[in-house]
């Protein structure tokens, strides 16, 4: 009976260790750039220039000025800068499935800030996700993207950090309930989803490729808000940049797809994007895209964005299959007749709306009245029959600052009924997308208790 005990035990522990193995090689994401061909190498071995630091236009720059463009890369200021608070004074809420929480502090503020913390801190910070006091960060604080960044480049992001003034701020303690809160836990999740290692170019691809892929994986960290996450909350290693949900706002498919992602589009239309946030025929950046172009990337180099568009183009196709992306299409042509049908009784609400609040800006033929911006036709937010990022658009407005000034939505939210948002919705789709969207007045209201939360 012992000797059947003892086998049963030493099976069970056998099946433990098996499930184990199994749960992380599915969940183990590969290596940020694994998909492309070639050979990875230590940075030291690398012989066609060194892709990470700063743009080569600031060569010569001090370390704080260095330091002030990798920090406008990385996006600092977004997540630690709260509405109507202080840059970089922290209180950003991070709303979760399983409870809150608050970004930091990170000005040189002594008691309230990182004005304490060596060198040696801020770096365990950015490539282990350690704070000064020896706990692990929740991964809402991208480190296992910033891993990836040399330690050069991490020092001279905290040299332009505590180059500004202090702010003396202490965000709200965060509101994680049992068992989230044990920290200790987040050292498995590591082992699972953070690389842990420094930026490896890869010397079967070009330089600019490999420049490309430091800006948008270590310091851009875009698959945080374009890659959808698994059931524990790490990227999904098999739908890289496939799209995702962040906020209430969908972050498009940017993979290399012709139909879902960007490879339809041309070289000029995504660095024009990525650049000014505005890429004729095919979108404007509105929501988190929104304050990326105008926090981060409209500050970056040509060549930078050359080199981020290079990189993405290579990204490996993914077909949407979880209804996150939008199928673009070229700019539509409006005919005279359908553009002038503006009244008479059999008007429906939607046009209605639209007719009231929106062709002021927009024109009935969806050009854009006030700016380029403003155009509809062809744009991805309104070939999503979801209609999430146009949801979200008219209920809470939009706002980007460009090089050329700053263009706005105002919000409609408090002006219009969940009904009357619905229609003009599905209006918008049909007239100016390739699928004319289904939305219910029960959805729009729960996209609105979703967004006042």
């Amino acid at each position: 009976m012992r000797h059947s005990r003892k086998l049963l035990a030493l099976l069970g522990l056998v099946a433990v260790v098996a499930i184990a193995a199994v749960g992380w090689l599915v969940l183990r994401p590969r290596g940020p750039a694994d998909f492309a061909s070639g050979t990875r190498v230590e940075l030291a071995d690398y012989r066609e220039g060194d892709p990470t630091g700063v743009s080569p236009r600031l060569a010569g720059a001090d370390l704080v000025m260095r330091g002030e463009y990798l920090t406008r890369a990385a996006d600092c200021i977004a997540c630690h800068t709260a509405p109507g608070g202080k840059p970089f004074a922290g209180g950003m809420a991070f709303p979760l499935p399983f409870g809150s929480l608050y970004s930091t502090n990170i000005t040189p503020d002594k008691d309230t800030g990182i004005g304490g913390w060596s060198d040696e801190d801020f770096v365990k910070a950015l490539h282990e996700g350690v704070g000064r006091d020896g706990k692990h960060l929740y991964p809402a604080f991208p480190y296992t993207s910033y891993t990836l960044m040399t330690r050069s480049d991490v020092l001279a992001v905290k040299a332009y950090l505590f180059s500004l003034k202090p702010v003396r701020n202490r965000p709200p303690a965060s509101d994680i309930p049992f068992p989230f809160n044990q920290r200790y836990l987040i050292w498995f999740w590591n082992g699972l989803f953070s690389p842990g290692q420094r930026f490896q170019p890869n010397t079967g691809q070009t330089s600019e490729w490999n420049r490309g892929a430091y800006l948008v994986e270590a310091l851009g960290h875009c698959g945080e808000c374009h890659t959808p996450r698994n059931l524990l909350y790490g990227l999904s290693s098999g739908r890289k940049f496939a799209g995702a949900i962040i906020n209430g706002w969908k972050a498009y498919n940017i993979t290399s797809d012709p139909a879902w992602g960007i490879g339809a589009w041309s070289d000029a239309q995504l660095t024009d994007y990525l650049s000014s946030g505005h890429a004729e025929g095919r979108s404007s950046a509105v929501g988190p895209m929104g304050e990326a172009v105008e926090n981060s990337l409209r500050f970056l180099s040509e060549d930078d964005i050359g080199a981020m568009t290079a990189y993405l183009r290579s990204v490996p196709a993914i077909r949407d299959s979880a209804g996150l992306a939008a199928v673009p299409t070229p700019p539509a042509q409006v005919p005279a007749a359908k553009a002038a049908d503006s009244g008479g009784s059999g008007q429906s609400l939607g046009l209605r709306v639209f007719e009231g609040a929106c062709a002021s800006c927009h024109n009935f033929d969806g050009s854009g009245a006030v700016s380029v911006y403003a155009s509809l036709a062809g744009n991805r937010t309104v070939n999503d029959a979801a209609a999430v990022n146009a949801t979200q658009a008219i209920l809470q407005g939009a706002r980007l600052r460009t090089a050329h000034g700053e263009v706005f939505m105002s919000a409609f939210g408090t002006a219009y009924s969940d009904a009357e948002i619905a229609a003009v919705l599905n209006y918008v789709t049909g007239r100016f997308g390739a699928n004319t969207s289904a939305i219910k007045p029960d959805e729009v209201a729960k996209r609105r208790t979703a967004t006042m939360r």
